[in-house]
């Protein structure tokens, strides 16, 4: 989503107040002006406190989903104030559109934007908060600041003398802001860069996190919803008699999206949803099937489409040439706190209480659905059980606004595991066509990529193709392709089979990664060479795709002797402004079934907050690829999803998780995103791995172990 939001990172410090008893520094993130004019609201400060007991306590706009952003946000800040790191705490901040995403413009999260768009600003507002509590100290002493250096919470002058920031809040609070604090140099840090355990992790260890599902109010009602079984259905009639006799049911609601079961408690409003007698209209999707999509994608990647990229003459002569076609299917993104939202629609005002990924959004939104002002939507974002982009999207949330409106009371509303699996919000299908030339010594002269599937852009409701007809969220991997091709060409044609599709966790690099990493593996085997100097030789201008390959073939041992029957895979990708490399070591039984035995990977992400946190991002990456890329599929078979819960939509469990190795490039670029970025290489490397197991490719995810039977 970078390239849709070009906002400056520059706007920053806007005013300082005295309050409650300690310091509180007010600072403008870029976007908020704007957003604030669009949504008739103008609330432009989000603030760093600081106590007179020398407690620090920042505010953190950003939906907390497991990425470890409450820890990373903080450091930022702290690393800057030069605070204890001990006396740091986090908490949320409301939906206010002072708190936007620099990168988006808008209050969310998602894009592995988090520690990118924030690094300078949060940074900035450590730097001039310091700055202030100096000026104070200086006052007090009635010494030059020039004197003075901050350390662990402190201000000391070179007398030795020393004042806590506790000491200092109040006078420092009538200090004036600098417009522009000085920012220390990286060699300089002493918290970023360094692992420092999470600031999340007490509450949810002990059980006071609160997450959607914890949420509960004086009257609440429970809400259950029975939605169409087939993509773009409409509702004929209902009896709702027998869900209206069971104990604890209190409403009966049907709202455009499907009729809902309103009461007292779950069980009530599931056995209620249950008992529903509903007839359907399945409408133009009736007949939907798996097979059909993939028709569909397969000629549409065949005819080709809007041109993204286009260099040299791909189709020029070749001594050898290649042709391939890989398919990908729709997922679910399984988080494992299933959608659910509370929702208290009043008179002018409304409060949502959600595990959300776009408050800001929410606000507008919201307010258009209950007919308020989106100044007058309160978002208390909780604790998100997983999102992976799924809860970027508003159908949970618009859902129960309309519950609580009409019922006139507060609604909580839960997805069940199989409403949540059936939902329809789709991480994309896709089939890629592609063709590829060598030359008589095997150097690689030609490549093009013809790519099919449905636009997310036009799906998400708030972008659009343009008018080059690409969606750059279908072809990224792609087109970005970092090869030194003399001749490419990579194009895209939109198919729309009529399933909702999402941003899900790496978006089009997802898919696209598995595609042409795979398609180079099989480049390279034509030229007879080694997967891992083959792409060694086509990256000579890419040093920082060179750098992670280079790493992770060495901490892999690449070339060395692997047990009987173990054998190695190599993949790289860029997404998200990091750079990652992934060696996995596979088997392959005599009835098919696959192994991972160990997966390396090398990361380059730019400059690091946290690299505990970086390890742990990589290392869930892979569980979640690996699951992807084993068994997760979501088909249809007479316009209805057949998946339904974990048994059959199956996620990696321990027994199956491979021993992981990661390795950090120390680098001075600046930082990449790291929620994603780890996904994309898994599947590639991994079935190149079964490539040279077995010789046998694997063009068509999940990985189908009848194919790799052996005789």
């Amino acid at each position: 989503m970078n390239a849709l939001f070009n906002a400056s990172r520059r706007s920053f410090l806007k005013t300082s107040a005295l309050a409650g008893g300690g310091l509180v520094l007010g600072f403008t993130l870029p976007g908020a002006t704007r957003l604030a004019q669009a949504a008739s609201v103008f609330s432009p400060n989000a603030y760093l406190r600081i106590a007179t007991d020398n407690h620090i306590t920042v505010i953190c706009g950003l939906s907390e989903m497991g990425q470890g952003v409450h820890t990373a946000i903080p450091m930022l800040v702290a690393e800057e104030l030069d605070a204890d790191w001990s006396k740091v705490s986090v908490v949320q901040a409301p939906a206010d559109p002072a708190f936007n995403n620099p990168i988006f413009g808008m209050q969310a999260t998602g894009g592995s934007t988090s520690v990118r768009g924030h690094w300078e600003p949060m940074r900035k507002a450590g730097a001039a908060a310091r700055a202030m509590l100096v000026a104070a100290a200086a006052k007090k002493w009635k010494a030059d600041p020039a004197d003075c250096r901050t350390e662990n919470g402190m201000v000391i002058h070179k007398s030795g003398k020393k004042l806590s920031y506790g000491r200092l809040a109040h006078a420092a609070g009538r200090q004036a802001v600098p417009a522009k604090p000085d920012l220390k140099h990286p060699k300089d840090f002493r918290i970023l860069g360094t692992e420092r355990n999470r600031l999340d992790t007490p509450a949810k260890v002990n059980g006071s996190a609160k997450f959607g599902l914890d949420v509960r109010l004086p009257g609440m009602l429970i809400a259950v919803m029975a939605r169409p079984p087939v993509p773009g259905g409409k509702l004929v009639s209902v009896d709702e008699s027998k869900a209206k006799a069971i104990p604890g049911v209190r409403q009966v609601i049907t709202i455009p999206s499907g009729v809902a079961v309103l009461a007292d408690g779950f069980w009530a409003a599931k056995k209620g949803r249950d008992a529903l007698a509903i007839k359907w209209d399945d409408g133009a999707h009736a007949t939907l099937s798996s097979e059909g999509v993939s028709k569909m994608l397969a000629e549409g990647a065949a005819k080709g489409g809007a041109v993204a990229r286009s260099e040299g003459d791909a189709g020029a002569p070749a001594a050898k040439r290649l042709e391939a076609v890989y398919e990908a299917p729709y997922l679910a993104h399984a988080c494992m706190e299933p959608m659910n939202a509370t929702v208290w629609v009043k008179p002018g005002a409304i409060e949502v209480w959600a595990g959300t990924q776009s408050q800001g959004p929410s606000q507008g939104i919201l307010g258009k659905v209950a007919g308020v002002a989106p100044g007058k939507v309160k978002v208390n974002t909780m604790y998100l059980g997983g999102g992976f982009g799924r809860r970027f999207a508003p159908d949970f949330t618009v859902d129960a606004t309309l519950l609580s409106k009409i019922s006139g009371k507060p609604v909580k509303l839960v997805y069940t595991r199989e409403d949540d699996m059936k939902a329809y919000f789709y991480r994309p299908a896709s089939v890629t066509r592609f063709s590829g030339g060598l030359d008589a010594t095997g150097r690689a002269i030609s490549f093009s990529a013809s790519v099919a599937s449905p636009s997310i852009m036009e799906a998400s409701g708030f972008m659009k193709l343009p008018a080059s007809g690409v969606d750059e969220m279908a072809v990224e991997g792609i087109k970005d392709c970092p090869y030194d091709f003399p001749n490419l060409r990579v194009e895209y044609a939109r198919r729309e089979p009529g399933v909702q599709v999402w941003f899900w966790r790496s978006v089009g690099h997802s898919q696209n990664l598995f595609f042409i990493e795979s398609f180079v593996d099989e480049m390279a085997a034509a030229a007879g060479k080694d997967p891992y100097e083959f792409r060694r030789g086509l990256l000579g201008k890419q040093p920082r795709y060179k750098g992670v390959l280079e790493l992770a073939a060495q901490k892999a041992g690449w070339g060395k002797p692997l047990p009987p029957g173990v054998h190695r895979g190599i993949a790289v990708a860029q997404s998200f402004g990091s750079y990652v490399a992934e060696v996995a070591e596979v088997s392959v039984a005599k009835d098919g079934k696959v192994k991972v035995h160990r997966v390396v990977g090398a990361v380059d992400c730019g400059m690091t907050v946290n690299p505990l946190i970086v390890k742990r991002q990589i290392e869930s990456a892979i569980v979640y690829g690996l699951s992807a890329a084993l068994y997760g599929r979501i088909s249809f078979k007479d316009g209805q999803v057949e998946q339904s819960n974990f048994h059959d939509y199956p996620v990696l469990r321990i027994d199956a998780m491979p021993e992981v190795e990661v390795h950090i490039v120390a680098s001075t670029e600046a930082p990449g995103g790291m929620g994603e970025p780890g996904l994309p290489p898994l599947a590639p490397a991994l079935a190149n791995a079964i490539f040279a197991a077995t010789g046998k490719r694997v063009r068509k995810l999940p990985i189908d172990t009848e194919q790799l039977k052996q005789a």
